[in-house]
């Protein structure tokens, strides 16, 4: 184990050497997914240059090779967790696979009616899902832990919940939104004491703390590769052995068989038994390497860096005026989620990508927590050992520029492109046209004022009142909620509103109704929506979601005049 060095840390990214919308990188969406250093990256390539072939059943030396480099990482994943075996140690595409294969094969063959599995209001999506599928397959009953203010499970109502009829208890050891530590010791107790099994979300902690699952004494364990520096598509459960013996295979065929007949199926040991088909071996082999690097850095030398990034952040982001922190109290890993008063969150979210800042704005797959905290989503800075000072500080200037108004996106905008921007006020007597929304585009050279003018449109677009926005109006597909209105007049001309809770998908709107406002359904029909876009530059700049919301608009136009 080395010192850890920021320096040489950061320098073994090479993504974070690039630059987005024409601004130096600043990745703070690492709860989502982590950057991969370069031995990640040569360690996958490597293995499809050098040792590409199935594991296991070949007799040639190639196959032999990969086998023994898949299995090597197999022991070394064993050590990194401190399971007892290497048996317990099961190939998964990640946590979702792994809490699948859980609540499949053990809770679909021992739940009964009445029941209970016990989660908490923190969980993501993929720790709550598959178990309502299991509960609704067996009569079992899902119970919920409830929330300190801190936004961790709350210890004094842990036997409220877990009974006598709780089964098992399957909770995430650091949530994805408020980056708080459960208690999980204390709650494997108490889960114990009334003979309950644990299946803990190692997901956010991963990367950020030692785990040791025998010392914690959980009986499974989830974690992806992805999120600890390795490749997509990889993880691990680790479930105590005893328990794994007991449970029936989740998929079949492949390496999960001894023998097959068409009379019976004789099922392999540990840990193939779980492990149908040809695995990601390449993804396993890297995620070796992950593991490697990580020990390499140390745990020990990468928290104590990640908790001075976590106290300056969080004092950075509390002198923002407006920002509002979702739970009390710094976090215990760089995982910071707020509202910043007046504005939308994917208005926020939209307007730092503009300047080369990810992060994350939405419910984040965690949206019974949302519920629980009376909001319908929030902004979320994830930060990483790779991650510095400075990021943080130029963050938090646009944050502070965004609180005193949603169009100041860059200091620098109005006195070095000063010709960029054309003046929205001026064309706001009359519906703009198609060759106005092209004219100020072709002025906005940069997307950062091209951003601007979006958001200018949006905030010149006339809302529609609350009786408008029905469930027919509704748009599906958006990532922020939006309503369309459409009627067709005597003249056979289509008439069009539209309104949305984010400000920049009411500068979309403003832009596609420019196109289709006014217009008959043969004109609407023959209009090249794509090579609009295209002109303007909208679709690569727009955020996967935020483009299908932008063709869920167009769909829904489509489909009015259809009607």
């Amino acid at each position: 184990m080395e010192k850890f060095s920021f320096t040489s840390f950061r320098q073994q990214f090479p993504i974070l050497a690039s630059k987005v919308n024409g601004k130096p990188l600043i990745y703070f969406d690492n709860a989502a997914t982590t950057q991969k250093p370069n031995c990640v990256i040569d360690s996958h390539k490597n293995y499809y240059q050098s040792n590409n072939a199935n594991v296991h059943r070949s007799s040639h030396a190639l196959s032999a090779r990969a086998t023994v480099a898949y299995e090597n990482v197999r022991k070394k994943a064993q050590k990194f967790i401190n399971a007892k075996t290497s048996k317990e140690i099961i190939w998964t595409k990640g946590c979702t696979e792994g809490i699948n294969l859980v609540a499949q094969s053990w809770g679909r063959t021992r739940l009964q009616p009445n029941d209970e599995i016990v989660l908490s209001y923190s969980e993501h999506h993929a720790n709550i899902v598959p178990w309502q599928i299991v509960a609704k397959q067996t009569g079992a009953k899902i119970k919920v832990l409830p929330l300190t203010q801190t936004g961790e499970i709350d210890v004094a109502q842990l036997e409220e919940v877990i009974g006598e009829r709780t089964k098992i208890v399957c909770f995430a050891h650091i949530s994805n939104v408020v980056g708080r530590i459960n208690p999980i010791e204390e709650i494997i107790r108490v889960a114990n004491k009334y003979q309950a099994l644990t299946l803990v979300d190692g997901a956010q902690a991963i990367a950020h703390l030692s785990v040791d699952v025998s010392a914690l004494g959980c009986d499974f364990y989830v974690f992806s590769a992805h999120k600890m520096y390795g490749p997509t598509g990889v993880g691990v459960l680790y479930g105590k052995q005893e328990l794994l013996e007991k449970m029936p295979p989740y998929q079949a065929g492949g390496e999960m068989i001894k023998a097959v007949s068409f009379e019976q199926t004789t099922f392999n040991d540990l840990p193939y038994k779980f492990e149908a088909g040809t695995p990601n071996i390449a993804g396993v082999v890297a995620l070796g390497a992950a593991i490697s690097f990580v020990e390499k850095q140390g745990h020990r030398g990468i928290l104590e860096y990640e908790r001075q990034l976590t106290q300056y952040c969080f004092e950075q982001l509390s002198s923002v005026q407006g920002l509002n922190f979702i739970v009390d109290e710094v976090p215990d890993i760089p995982v910071f989620s707020f509202t910043l008063a007046g504005q939308h969150n994917h208005d926020v979210a939209t307007a730092l990508d503009s300047v080369g800042i990810a992060v994350r704005s939405g419910h984040h797959c965690a949206m019974p927590l949302m519920q629980y905290l009376n909001i319908d989503g929030c902004i979320r800075l994830s930060l990483s050992a790779y991650n510095s000072f400075q990021e943080i500080d130029f963050t938090v200037q646009k944050l502070q520029s965004l609180s005193e108004s949603i169009l100041t996106v860059s200091d620098d905008l109005s006195a070095s492109q000063p010709n960029e921007i054309i003046n929205v006020d001026a064309l706001a007597n009359r519906n703009l046209a198609v060759d106005d929304i092209l004219a100020m585009f072709a002025k906005a050279k940069s997307w950062d004022s091209k951003h601007r003018e979006i958001m200018m449109l949006g905030k010149k677009q006339l809302r529609l009142p609350d009786e408008d926005k029905t469930e027919l109006s509704l748009i599906s597909g958006c990532e922020s909620q939006a309503w369309l209105l459409c009627y067709q007049e005597a003249d056979d001309l289509f008439r069009f509103k539209g309104d949305s809770d984010a400000k920049v998908i009411r500068g979309l709107f403003a832009i596609i109704l420019a196109a289709v406002d006014n217009k008959t359904a043969a004109q609407i029909s023959a209009f090249d929506m794509d090579s609009y876009f295209a002109k303007l530059g909208l679709l690569q700049h727009l955020s996967p979601s935020r483009g299908n919301g932008l063709r869920a608009i167009v769909q829904k136009i489509q489909h009015s005049i259809e009607g």
